[in-house]
């Protein structure tokens, strides 16, 4: 599951808050399987968005799509 665009272009690479959320989900998708816990559903949930944040610049992000 790819998140974010795989890019060699500075101006199109993310910020680093929005790269280690995004390692950070990647890591929880690879670590959880198929099946989820309510705390690893949970952590998913935050995790995208800070992402979420981050890509858009600030925190005005109310709810995961």
């Amino acid at each position: 599951m790819a998140l974010l665009p795989d890019s060699s272009h500075p101006a199109d690479r993310p910020a680093p808050a929005a790269e280690q959320a995004n390692e950070a989900i990647r890591a929880l998708v690879d670590s959880s399987g198929q099946g989820w816990s309510a705390a690893e559903a949970a952590t998913y949930e935050v995790l995208l968005m800070e992402w979420a944040a981050a890509t858009r610049g600030g925190p005005d992000i109310i709810e995961a799509a």
